[in-house]
């Protein structure tokens, strides 16, 4: 690509007939919460394209918000604006400054003040170079995530329809997948979602923040539930729905500690204990409901999603699971690194998207599923980060 170059944006402008690309490069912006993401992909292939990661650059605020156990809106929203300049400057040098075809931005859900700075970096790049955005959908990212790096060489009838678990520190749902594009939101928390619960239980027992890794960390020294008679409530596992709810194993988890000795609040095999059946109550739960709501919609694959979805416990007990029911699933799971937020799962996403705006609508995409218009600029655009965003 030499001086001459003409970005894809440019190459649909100027044309109004279909045409084919094989190569595109993306760059995808996300700031849905508190990391900073910026990554390059580069796109080989049309119908059946093979994707490589040229950059991935994360920034993380952990250590900024640990102070409070949570993110701090504001805050998180002045660290990604003096952030966002220098990951997009990392993102550049490490892919070898490619030219950039596409931009994307996560839009939605997420916090508010976080996803508009994403929002309105990403219009400023793409005005300077004249490229056109493509928005993405936080939640469909992360079940996106699952077709990064590896070849997923599976036909639609074989993967679908698939039931996604996606499950976060601001997210619990179940969502029937009955192809790329089509979705159907079956379930979520009524209100705490699991990751939520892990951060608000960490901060219970002085673990501090974030609160999965942590708890993961002091359950898988335990082997003391018995010895401290630790029993969680595993909430509406047994309810006919496919809701969650996680506020009640939270309180479960402060009466336990309130009622124990100070002696015994301050004892390490306590803390790994009730750690350990706390994680175990969660997990309970997300298998139970997602393995029936597979059987119900008799779907040929589960697809995990979202920050949790990097536990190891979760991960090995599903695996598990799923190899000793009587009924034979496909088990997709991200490898970690694009488990939590990322902007390489915003620029698959958006690959997606620019396909399914280029080629005919697949069948059963509703009418407000957010296309993308291959002849529109990022004037005509509606670009606006929508917190409250969901995927329907």
């Amino acid at each position: 690509m030499g001086p001459n170059y003409i970005s894809l944006s440019q190459k649909l402008k100027k044309s109004k007939k279909k045409v084919k690309i094989n190569y595109m490069i993306i760059l995808a912006i996300e700031t849905s919460c508190d990391d900073t993401c910026i990554a390059i992909l580069e796109s080989k292939g049309h119908k059946k394209p093979c994707f490589s990661i040229l950059s991935n650059i994360v920034s993380s605020q952990v250590k900024i918000h640990q102070k409070w156990g949570g993110v701090y809106p504001t805050l998180a929203k002045r660290e990604h604006q003096k952030n966002l300049p220098l990951v997009l400057k990392r993102a550049l040098n490490k892919a070898k400054n490619p030219k950039v075809d596409l931009v994307a931005v996560t839009v939605g859900p997420g916090l508010d003040p976080c996803l508009w700075t994403g929002v309105n970096f990403a219009k400023d790049l793409a005005k300077k170079s004249d490229l056109s955005i493509i928005p993405v959908n936080h939640i469909e990212a992360h079940i996106l995530a699952n077709f990064i790096n590896e070849q997923r060489a599976r036909s639609k009838e074989q993967l679908f329809p698939a039931i996604c678990l996606v499950v976060s520190g601001g997210h619990t749902q179940l969502i029937l997948m009955r192809g790329y594009g089509k979705y159907k939101i079956l379930g979520e928390t009524r209100d705490d979602a699991a990751g939520e619960c892990f951060d608000k239980i960490a901060r219970i027992l002085g673990l501090g923040y974030p609160g999965g890794p942590a708890i993961a960390t002091e359950a898988a020294k335990s082997a003391y539930r018995e010895r401290f008679s630790v029993s969680l409530p595993r909430p509406m596992i047994y309810q006919r729905n496919y809701d969650f709810s996680f506020s009640g194993l939270k309180t479960a988890v402060l009466y336990n500690f309130k009622s124990q000795s100070e002696k015994i609040r301050k004892s390490k095999k306590y803390i790994q204990a009730i750690s350990a059946e706390a994680q175990q109550a969660i997990i309970d739960v997300l298998i139970k409901k997602t393995i029936r709501a597979a059987k119900d919609y008799k779907a040929k694959t589960i697809i995990l999603g979202g920050g949790v979805s990097a536990n190891n416990e979760l991960r090995k007990q599903f695996n598990h699971k799923l190899k000793t029911i009587n009924y034979k699933l496909i088990f997709l799971v991200p490898s970690k690194k694009f488990c939590t937020d990322n902007a390489a799962m915003v620029a698959v996403t958006a690959y997606f998207h620019w396909f399914w705006g280029k080629e005919k609508k697949p069948k059963g995409v509703k009418e407000n599923f957010v296309l993308f218009d291959a002849f529109a600029s990022y004037e005509s655009s509606v670009i606006e980060a929508n917190a409250n965003l969901r995927l329907e």
